[in-house]
C-alpha cells in the first residue's frame, strides 16, 4: 500500500480535518490568519492526523470526534515547526521559505503561541478529560526534549542514548499521542491503548531516524529544506555520534570539530567519514527495528483496512526518500 492509498482510504476524513483547520484558525487578528494559513498550507504530509484518523478508524470508533483531535494534533505539531524554525533559525521548511523568515521571529512565536492555545481550548469543548491528558503530557515532553537538543548543540560527547531520549521526547511523543487517542476513543480496552501508544512510539523513532540520513542524503527538492541543515546547526545525530564511536582518530576528528563548531565548511569531509564508517546503515538498521516493533504492537487489533495502512506506514517511514 503506497502513501496515496493510505490518503485515500481516509480522504473524506482528511477533507473534514483540513475544513476544520481552516474554520478554528480564524482569528480577528489580521497576521494571525496570514501566518497561520501560510504554515499550515505549506505541503506537510499531515502524518500525524493521518495516524490519529487510522488508528481510530482500526479500532473501530464510530464517531465524529476524531476530526476535531485530528485538527488539534495539527495544530500542535504546526505550533512545535514554528517555534522550532525561531530556535534554529531556519529559513527554509517543506520547500518554501520559514514563517520567521518572512514574518519575523516574535510573529512566528506567538502565533505558535496561539495554536497551542487554540489547541487547548477546543480540547475544553471536546470534554474528554483522558484525551486532554495525553494531549497536555505530550505537549510538556515535546517542550521538554527541545530543551533537551538545546543542550545537546555543539556536545560531541552526546551518547546515543541521550539522542534516543530527544527524538522519543521531541518527535515520537505526538506520535504515540495520536495513535493512543485512536483508541481512547474507541474505548477500548487498556492494553489496547498502550499497544497503539508504542505503536506510535516506534513509528515516530523510526520516522526521525530517517530524517537523520536524509539530512545528508537527499536533494533540498526531495527534503523540502537545505542539506547537511542539522550538522550547519551543531546537532549530534545519530550518524554523527556512530561515527565518532567507530571513525579512526582523525575521522573522529573532523566530526567533532563540525558538531563543535556547526555550519557547512566540513560538510564534504564529515559525508566521506558517514559513509566510510557505514553510519548510514547502522542508523537505516535501527529504524527499520523500530519499524517493525510498530508492526508488532497492531497484533492486538483484528484485521482490517486501516490496519493494514498503519502497517504500510511503518513501512513508508523506512523507505521513504523525502
Amino acid at each position: 500500500m503506497e502513501l496515496t492509498q493510505i490518503r485515500d482510504l481516509i480522504a473524506d476524513d482528511m477533507q473534514a480535518v483540513n475544513d476544520c483547520i481552516l474554520q478554528r484558525l480564524q482569528s480577528p487578528v489580521v497576521l494571525i490568519n496570514q501566518l497561520g494559513h501560510y504554515i499550515v498550507h505549506s505541503g506537510g504530509k499531515r502524518l500525524r492526523p493521518m495516524l490519529l484518523l487510522l488508528s481510530s478508524a482500526a479500532c473501530g470508533y464510530p464517531g465524529r470526534e476524531h476530526i476535531q483531535f485530528a485538527t488539534i494534533i495539527e495544530f500542535i505539531h504546526t505550533a512545535t515547526l514554528l517555534h522550532d524554525d525561531v530556535v534554529d533559525a531556519s529559513e527554509m521548511r517543506r520547500g518554501r521559505e520559514t514563517a520567521n523568515a518572512i514574518f519575523g521571529n516574535e510573529a512566528s512565536v506567538l502565533v505558535g503561541d496561539f495554536l497551542y492555545t487554540r489547541a487547548f481550548e477546543m480540547m475544553v469543548e471536546l470534554g474528554s478529560i483522558r484525551a486532554m491528558q495525553i494531549l497536555a503530557n505530550a505537549t510538556t515532553t515535546i517542550a521538554e526534549g527541545e530543551v533537551m537538543q538545546l543542550l545537546n548543540c555543539h556536545d560531541a560527547d552526546t551518547t546515543e542514548a541521550r539522542y534516543m531520549d530527544v527524538i522519543q521526547f521531541k518527535t515520537a511523543k505526538l506520535f504515540e499521542a495520536s495513535s493512543r487517542l485512536g483508541a481512547v476513543l474507541a474505548e477500548r480496552p487498556r492494553e489496547v491503548e498502550q499497544a497503539m501508544a508504542l505503536y506510535g512510539l516506534h513509528l515516530g523513532t523510526a520516522f526521525q531516524l530517517i530524517d537523520d540520513v536524509l539530512d545528508y542524503n537527499a536533494t533540498p527538492e526531495e527534503m523540502g529544506k537545505n542539506m547537511g541543515d542539522d550538522l550547519a546547526e551543531g546537532k549530534p545525530t545519530l550518524p554523527l555520534i556512530h561515527a565518532i564511536r567507530h571513525a579512526d582518530a582523525t575521522g573522529a576528528g573532523i566530526v567533532r570539530r563540525a558538531i563543535e563548531e556547526g555550519g557547512r565548511e566540513h560538510a564534504d569531509a564529515v559525508l566521506e567519514v558517514l559513509r566510510r564508517c557505514g553510519s548510514f546503515e547502522y542508523s537505516r538498521e535501527i529504524a527499520i527495528r523500530e519499524a517493525h516493533l510498530a508492526i508488532s504492537s497492531l497484533d492486538v487489533l483484528p484485521p482490517s483496512p486501516a490496519r493494514d495502512a498503519l502497517t504500510a506506514l511503518a513501512q513508508f517511514s523506512v523507505k521513504r526518500h523525502y
